[in-house]
């Protein structure tokens, strides 16, 4: 029987995760390449009969990037009737040199669930999993033609992150503990991609009353020192 090989995960669910990093300047992803095939894609994989769905993303993250406790949201489901492309995962089984008879479930019609993570980019050593070649980061600006339907997973990812910025506190995982207002505002003006008044947005961010303020920040001139801040 099809998919009779697959007894460790749920048969046809999968998911996929687009995982934001902010190196200072830029919103990026991660973003898996299979080198043999040309072929690029999410960070993704399938859940286990004994694991939540929960725990399967959690622990598919933390292998990518090494970090645990990671902000994860699950923002929407993918089930278009033909999102699976079999000859595509039949290609990357092959360049890895996969039995194709007892991966038979993996070309199978998936339905995913997408989530994005946000993440520090500084704090990440990405990693491949075991079927890609590599792992990188790439700008939002520029991400390559991916498999599937993995292009629109990504533009949905960055539709709801920019539509839910501020209640999701988003500068949690992409700043450090501690940051000035001038970073704080850097993280929202590379995921909107646009550029925001200093003074009406420190207004608004003081006014929602989720900072707090810390000690100054001297690193020049005493009286141009800014303030820290962290979430409350």
């Amino acid at each position: 029987m099809k998919g009779a090989n697959n007894k460790k995960f749920i048969p046809n669910l999968s998911y996929d995760c687009v995982i934001f990093g902010f190196n200072g300047e830029k919103l990026k992803i991660l973003i898996l390449e299979y080198h043999n095939t040309g072929l690029f894609a999410l960070p993704g994989g399938y859940i286990k009969k004994e694991e939540s769905l929960q725990e399967a993303v959690n622990k598919g993250v933390e292998e990518r990037t090494g970090l645990k406790d990671v902000f994860l949201d699950q923002f929407q489901t993918f089930g278009k009737l033909n999102r699976t492309d079999p000859d595509a995962t039949r290609s990357i089984l092959q360049a890895k040199n996969k039995d194709l008879n007892e991966k038979q479930w993996m070309m199978e019609r998936f339905i995913t669930v997408g989530h994005y993570a946000l993440i520090n980019y500084e704090n990440v050593n990405p990693k491949p999993d075991n079927l890609s070649d590599s792992i990188a980061w790439y700008d939002i600006k520029n991400v390559p033609q991916l498999m599937m339907d993995h292009n629109e997973i990504v533009d949905k990812a960055l539709e709801v992150l920019r539509n839910n910025i501020s209640e999701k506190l988003i500068g949690m995982n992409l700043l450090p503990a501690k940051f000035t207002m001038k970073q704080l505002q850097q993280v929202f003006e590379a995921i909107l991609d646009e550029t925001l008044r200093r003074t009406s947005f420190q207004r608004k961010m003081l006014s929602m009353d989720i900072l707090e303020r810390h000690e100054k920040l001297f690193e020049g001139k005493a009286h141009k020192a800014p303030y820290l801040y962290s979430f409350k």
